[in-house]
């Protein structure tokens, strides 16, 4: 029986991210440029291991201590550095122990602990996801159980967000649906809504009776790591309860450690107790518990003074260079393409672009030029340099001619 079930298992589609990576690598051209993967890279064209994460690494290594098992939803002193992260230190929700935090898997395990979690309790309920949105979103409600449908959120005539179409698509939404936000430096459009304009999505959410699942993987990259978290906080104010996928990936670039967690944001501590112990049950069954390693390194780097001013003095730089990047590719088609406006290129946020290119332009890029990039025209900034930005702006204006 085991061969006959097997036999008939199809061959699953190639993820469209990872395996442009994997061709990026295989490809021999000497000038390539790999826009397609969202890993913040330097001047050198180098993933950098932080000098605050070097730091940590060497009194862990010094202390020597056993990896035993950690609980299952975590590290204490890890879920208490998340919550301060993301609510701020003095936040009340923290103080009436109302929130709940368990270390996971990254992000993507932080949104698959959530989904399995809401799947329990809410399981006719439908998930609602920006269009376009991260392609594993859809994957990872899907997979849980969930219907997923989107709401209208990018306007490719301006390069920015119809705020008026997505409000008249979350109407449609009905009470205790769940919608999927992006807290900051959306993903993949790096299009976020303004200050004002998240008031009137937290109001339509609040008053539709919605459930907020808000992604943010990319806290510091887009204004600053209190600006980042801002709208949490805001909705935090509500008290509607909140579920938040965080991730430690980028701003700390620890890829490969999987450091993330899932909050939830309770209306009593009493209900935090309970949500608590059904979100250990979803990890027991899933992975049991969590890694060691990566944890204590980011515990240890926002609690201890001197490195928690390293570590933000070294995201502003990864964020200050991904904004030079912006402007001076902004400058440099400007020049090879005066008739078109590129200044959506510097009002995005965070690693990601929308180019404004199709799928065609990006197939000539690759052809062509060896410059990979996702086919939806997204492009990670953060895999520009000065030694390459010429060639790309060049190669981008040159598909946009045809």
């Amino acid at each position: 029986m085991s061969v006959s079930l097997l036999a008939g298992v199809p061959l699953a589609p190639h993820d469209p991210i990872l395996g442009l990576n994997e061709a990026f690598k295989s490809d021999t051209t000497p000038q390539k440029i790999n826009l397609s993967i969202g890993v913040y890279c330097t001047e050198e064209g180098k993933v950098p291991v932080l000098a605050c994460v070097q730091k940590a690494m060497k009194v862990l290594a010094e202390e020597q201590a056993p990896r035993i098992y950690l609980p299952i939803d975590g590290a204490p002193a890890y879920k208490t550095a998340v919550q301060a992260l993301l609510l701020g230190g003095d936040s009340p929700v923290i103080a009436e122990k109302r929130a709940v935090t368990a270390q996971t898997l990254g992000g993507t395990g932080g949104l698959k602990v959530g989904a399995d979690f809401l799947h329990h309790f809410a399981a006719n309920a439908k998930v609602w996801v920006s269009d376009p949105t991260w392609d594993n979103h859809k994957a990872i409600f899907g997979d849980a159980g969930f219907a997923v449908d989107v709401y209208p959120y990018y306007d490719a005539a301006t390069g920015g967000y119809d705020l008026s179409a997505m409000l008249v698509g979350l109407k449609k939404a009905a009470a205790g649906d769940i919608v999927v936000l992006h807290a900051c430096c959306h993903n993949p459009t790096g299009v976020d809504p303004s200050s004002e304009d998240w008031d009137k999505i937290i109001d339509a959410i609040e008053e539709q009776q919605l459930v907020p699942f808000l992604d943010i993987a990319y806290q510091g990259f887009g204004h600053g790591i209190e600006e980042d978290s801002e709208v949490i906080r805001r909705f935090a104010e509500r008290k509607l309860p909140v579920f938040i996928s965080s991730s430690f990936s980028k701003s700390f670039s620890l890829y490969g450690e999987r450091v993330g967690a899932l909050t939830v944001l309770c209306d009593s501590a009493d209900e935090a107790v309970r949500v608590q112990s059904q979100v250990r049950r979803v990890i027991r069954a899933n992975y049991s518990n969590p890694p060691t390693f990566g944890s204590a390194i980011v515990s240890m780097v926002l609690t201890k003074k001197d490195l928690r001013g390293l570590w933000e003095e070294e995201l502003a730089g990864m964020r200050d260079r991904i904004r030079a990047m912006r402007v001076m590719l902004r400058e440099r088609l400007a020049k090879l393409d005066p008739e078109r406006n590129y200044d959506y290129i510097v009002k995005q946020k965070g690693m990601f672009s929308y180019s404004g290119l199709n799928a065609a332009q990006v197939e000539k890029l690759r052809e062509n030029y060896a410059v990979y990039a996702v086919k939806t025209g997204r492009i990670c900034m953060a895999g520009l340099n000065t030694h390459n930005i010429d060639a790309f702006a060049q190669a981008m204006a040159e598909v946009q001619k045809g």
